[in-house]
């Protein structure tokens, strides 16, 4: 007889969902089967507390469950149709099959998982481009036994349970007729496979984890947020399947000084008042270092100028932003009593007039070009 959900999960029939979730945890932890010395009985616990959650953890299956029990157990509603089969095995009758061929597939190759790594660089770094060395743990094909999990010399076997199959199939007799029910090996797990010898190394995974060191190339261009893939660097395949791939993503800090947006680098620069009622030549900084730039007579604070091809580089092509310089007139706040009294003569040239521009002219110099 099948045993109760609520045993399994060791919760009260009064647990709510977060107590249910809780425990789930605790023993699925517990009873996996890679932690687990006794891999075929962890195998058969780890389902079980697995289908035990399966219908604990849903609603409308914990109602069902709790109103009529496990279907066939003559618990009533959908079922006993007299001869003590419920609504399980008709439901099996139309899916066991499935089911059986999903549990057969478990044999056959299996792609490794895929891992991530971050990785931090600075805008600079993202300016020009860089590389890194990085290691991490993952699990590689153990190259005592190449990744067959038995130890070198001996053989896999067929599981004499389910001959090979994978799951196991029961004819029952019912007043509707026979109906077969096909459930997963319970010996091999469905693997269709037992390894009377496991190999010393991996205790018969075919895996080990060890670590691995590789140099990742960073192109120029990269952005907050990008991910470089790198085929075949991720955790082992099983049983012959493909490696899977390693994606590196990319998280680029903030620079004290440059702004980026999009492609272009936006960046403040401050200038004296003469500077900017004279004009002339002033030192931008860039990512590539200082920069000429001239400024015109009479800038005001506030304007942009944009130089072209100055920004960051695309990593789709050869395209470049631009840098977009935004000047900030600085206002002396100590005067000297030369500098005073040159700027009171200055004032009483009309100096102190505000000049009233128009909105055209404004937006002229809002995209003045260098």
């Amino acid at each position: 007889m099948a045993a109760d959900y609520y045993d399994v999960l060791g919760v009260p029939r009064t647990a709510n969902e977060s107590d249910i979730k809780r425990a789930y945890r605790q023993l699925a932890r517990q009873h996996h089967p890679d932690v687990s010395s006794d891999k075929h009985g962890a195998e058969s616990k780890f389902k079980e507390i697995n289908e035990a959650y399966e219908v604990l953890s849903d609603p409308q299956k914990r109602a069902n469950y709790d109103r009529f029990g496990h279907a066939g157990d003559g618990g009533g509603g959908f079922g006993n149709f007299g001869g003590g089969e419920g609504f399980g095995d008709i439901f099996d009758m139309f899916f066991g099959a499935a089911r059986g061929q999903a549990a057969q597939r478990r044999n056959g190759p299996a792609r490794g998982s895929d891992l991530r790594y971050d990785i931090e660089i600075t805008l600079a770094q993202a300016f020009s481009g860089t590389q890194r060395d990085i290691s991490f743990n993952h699990l590689a094909s153990c190259v005592t036994c190449k990744s067959s999990g038995a130890e070198p010399g001996t053989l896999i076997t067929p599981c004499d349970r389910c001959s090979g199959g994978g799951v196991m199939r029961q004819v029952r007799q019912t007043p509707l007729g026979q109906f077969v029910t096909q459930t997963t090996c319970t010996k091999c797990g469905g693997d269709g496979q037992t390894i009377p010898s496991p190999c010393h190394t991996c205790r018969g995974r075919g895996r080990v984890e060890t670590e691995k060191s590789l140099t990742v190339k960073i192109p120029a261009g990269v952005d907050d947020g990008s991910r470089i893939r790198i085929t075949g660097s991720g955790e082992a395949g099983i049983r012959g399947g493909s490696d899977g791939d390693l994606y590196v993503y990319l998280s680029v800090t903030r620079h004290e000084r440059f702004r980026r947006e999009g492609l272009d680098i936006a960046v403040d620069v401050p200038v004296s008042f003469p500077q900017a009622a004279l004009g002339g030549e002033v030192l931008v900084p860039s990512l590539e270092g200082e920069l000429p730039l001239q400024i015109q007579a009479g800038t005001q604070s506030g304007s942009m100028y944009r130089m072209r091809g100055r920004g960051m580089p695309s990593v789709r092509g050869s395209a470049r932003g631009d840098e977009l310089v935004t000047i900030h007139v600085v206002v002396p706040s100590k005067l000297t009593k030369r500098e005073r009294e040159l700027l009171e003569a200055f004032a009483r040239e009309g100096g102190d007039l505000v000049e009233e521009r128009s909105f055209l002219d404004r937006l002229k110099d809002a995209f003045t070009a260098d």
